[in-house]
């Protein structure tokens, strides 16, 4: 969960450094540090806990001599806590090699040992170190950087990427990876490396991808890539979609605020290119063709947020294309001997790629014959490369920790599948399906709207709730999984208790734990469907405002019914069933925001959290 950055090339290192970094910090921001190589071979360190800027303080009160070779690193605690001595890069070869590290080494305990054994030295809690030293010594073997990192890495058990520089070879910079993002960007006359491509998309749009068990060295003008038994192995270069700009707050007081702005945006995004004429092509499926044809079962895998997304897509692929869902948290799937078939499809989700839990479940569904689709948001990521088709949702750079426009691209994303699988399947008549994608075309400008009219009343309810220690979320339907949502948001941004439950369950036990002031969100059903859940739901509400509950009805404009029922009701277009949670989903965000600014918090960067959760 790390962000990390190479450089090598004319310019200045510790620039493009910091800067990746600086795009980078959402990974990880327990700690940051850099290495720099002057042309002389001399080897510089800088380290600090905290945030980025604290190094940048650091690296302003304590200059330290630039070159063009360089690493650098955020930190996401995982062995060791966040202080100065755990932070990376760490060192090697007597000092002479820096070297900075993404994942978990699983058998460092082993090396520790090891290495303590033979005469080594340690100076932090970390795994990393351990292979810092291992690379060091192996170099000392060896006088060549790429082959040291090719013996070390064959020992290293777990995720990792790792990258290095020494001080005998300025202009250098050697990396590998096993399960673990990293990229390459390609300059002239100049290379990167990153953790994803916000780490160069500063200086170049030309990426390529490392696959996994590969090491890559970078010289000025030369890319060189080798699996770890030094074959040379072919890599894909291709073309970042945004530019920089794409990943700056742009005058926004937050990159979250702003990424709420741009969800109409995203869902746009998603369906550019793929409806027309009221249907609905995706050419990415292309290479599944035949199997979707076949498929009697899906599988949906996820954690958190785009489990949600997988939620409500479990809804209309059942509605749509008639065929069985199953929604599983990623981290669960692998471990319950789940039956699978070559008629399965097992639709990954995930806005980054590299989901360490969900990567291991696409391979393990692979590994047992079905075939796997990806939803992504992130090029050159690992978890499309493992997939045998992938769709990618076009939402632009997600900055903010916690996902809001991912997971309306995410829905959008999963509709497409459903109405793509309807038509093949014959579900669907054409006028059926052309009317959902009436619909889904006019998600954006509904989103537009609900963002735009809502917000200042939910930054006054959210001013107001300042002191609120908890919030209860009631859905029915797809509404269940958008209270998931809502009460998801509060948790990581506001640290306050947050609950989403299924409505119907209310009797059930979650009632108990009404008070008077409690406040509880409520999304409710339209009144215009036949078989409408709406008087169960506003019945639900009078249960809770009986007991001194203080209500927010999240309604379609016109409904009347819920108006004497609840204290306040934030008001969203009128839609069709599948598509309201989409439009409803957009006020919860603002209101989890709304309320960390309240309470003077992070919203881009809540504690203990990180965008891309790389380990298991």
């Amino acid at each position: 969960m790390c962000g990390i950055v190479g450089y090598v090339g004319p310019g200045s290192s510790l620039e493009v450094l910091v800067g990746g970094l600086r795009r980078q910090e959402y990974r990880g921001y327990d700690s940051a540090g850099v290495a720099v190589l002057d042309d002389g071979g001399t080897l510089a360190i800088r380290k600090k806990a905290g945030k980025l800027a604290v190094l940048v303080d650091e690296l302003a009160a304590s200059p330290i001599a630039d070159g063009h070779t360089g690493i650098g690193h955020t930190r996401w605690a995982t062995h060791g806590g966040p202080v100065d001595e755990n932070a990376h890069p760490h060192l090697g070869d007597d000092g002479r090699l820096a070297l900075i590290h993404n994942g978990i080494i699983e058998n460092f305990a082993e090396l520790r040992e090891e290495l303590a054994a033979a005469g080594e030295t340690f100076t932090s809690e970390t795994d990393t170190e351990a292979a810092a030293l291992l690379v060091g010594r192996a170099y000392r073997e060896t006088g060549d950087l790429t082959e040291a990192m090719r013996r070390v890495v064959g020992r290293l058990e777990g995720a990792f990427t790792l990258l290095a520089v020494h001080a005998d070879t300025p202009g250098v910079v050697v990396g590998a990876r096993r399960n673990s993002p990293l990229v390459i960007g390609l300059g002239e006359g100049e290379n990167f490396l990153g953790s994803d491509v916000a780490a160069f998309v500063e200086h170049t749009r030309r990426a390529m991808e490392i696959g996994q068990d590969q090491v890559v060295t970078i010289r000025p003008n030369e890319v060189s890539v080798t699996a770890f038994d030094g074959s040379p192995v072919p890599a894909r270069e291709f073309e970042i979609a945004w530019d920089a700009s794409a990943a700056e707050k742009g005058g926004w007081s937050s990159f979250m605020k702003k990424e709420i702005s741009e969800e109409p945006e995203a869902v746009a995004n998603t369906l550019r290119g793929r409806v027309q004429d009221g249907r609905v092509r995706i050419p990415e499926l292309e290479p599944l063709a035949d199997a979707l044809a076949d498929v009697d079962r899906i599988v949906v895998i996820a954690c958190g947020t785009a489990a949600y997304a997988g939620m409500l897509g479990k809804y209309a692929l059942e509605a749509w294309a008639h065929v069985p869902v199953d929604v599983e948290l990623s981290h669960e799937f692998r471990y319950r001997d789940p039956v699978l078939t070559p008629r399965t499809l097992v639709v990954s989700v995930s806005q980054s790629g590299e989901t360490m839990d969900t990567l291991m479940a696409v391979k393990y569904a692979r590994e047992h014959g079905a075939r796997t689709l990806s939803i992504c948001n992130a090029q050159g990521a690992t978890i499309p490369r493992e997939s045998d088709a992938v769709v990618y949702t076009h939402a632009g750079p997600e900055v903010a920790v916690a996902s809001t426009k991912a997971f309306v691209a995410q829905v959008a994303a999963l509709y497409l599948l459903a109405l793509q699988l309807a038509e093949s399947r014959g579900t669907l008549t054409h006028a059926e399906i052309a009317r959902a994608v009436e619909q889904l075309q006019a998600l954006p400008e509904g989103l537009a709207t609900v963002i735009a009219e809502s917000s200042e009343r939910i930054a006054e309810l959210a001013h107001w709730m300042g002191d609120t220690e908890s919030v209860l979320y009631l859905g029915r339907h797809v509404g269940y999984p958008v209270a998931l949502e809502g009460a998801l948001k509060l948790k990581e941004l506001a640290y306050i208790h947050a609950e989403g439950f299924a409505a119907g369950e209310l009797k059930h036990g979650p009632i108990a734990l009404i008070e008077p002031g409690q406040v509880v969100f409520v999304i409710v059903p339209s009144p215009r469907h036949a078989d409408s859940l709406h008087r169960k739901v506003v019945s639900n509400i009078q249960e809770i405002r009986a007991r001194g509950a203080r209500v927010i009805a999240i309604a379609e404009l016109g409904d009347v019914g819920v108006v004497p029922y609840a204290d306040e009701v934030i008001r969203i277009p009128l839609a069709d069933r599948l598509f309201e949670p989409i439009l409803a989903v957009a006020p919860l965000h603002v209101f989890g925001m709304e309320l960390a600014a309240a309470k003077g918090l992070d919203v881009d960067q809540p504690r203990n959290l990180a965008k891309s959760v790389t380990v298991e």
